[in-house]
């Protein structure tokens, strides 16, 4: 999971920057779409994609999420696992197993 390391240095990144008057949670939403969408794009023509544009924009991806959790005063491992609690819930293994259909549907 994320650990304090890596928000420590997107920290340190924005600030000797003077970024983070730009880093509300709106734009830091937005930014997290943006990067998305570039990440969709490196599969647009090739199904295998290019292994280092997805590496950079998975981890522009990731920069936008934990950037937007700090600047909500959230912890996003801990964010990670309580969603995860309630998706065992939602999706539990002896109705899920090998499905891909939603939770309403199993």
């Amino acid at each position: 999971m994320v650990d304090n390391a890596a928000r420590d240095a997107l920290r340190a990144f924005v600030s000797e920057r003077d970024w983070a008057q730009f880093h509300t949670p709106e734009n830091l939403a937005k930014s997290i779409a943006i990067e998305a969408g570039e990440l969709l794009e490196c599969y647009q023509w090739n199904a295998q994609g290019n292994e280092q544009a997805i590496r950079d924009e998975l981890a522009d991806v990731l920069s936008y999420c934990i950037l937007l959790a700090d600047r909500l005063g959230l912890d996003a491992e801990q964010l990670v696992l309580d969603k995860l609690e309630k998706s065992r819930a939602k999706y539990p293994v002896e109705k899920s197993r090998g499905r891909s259909d939603k939770y309403d549907q199993l």
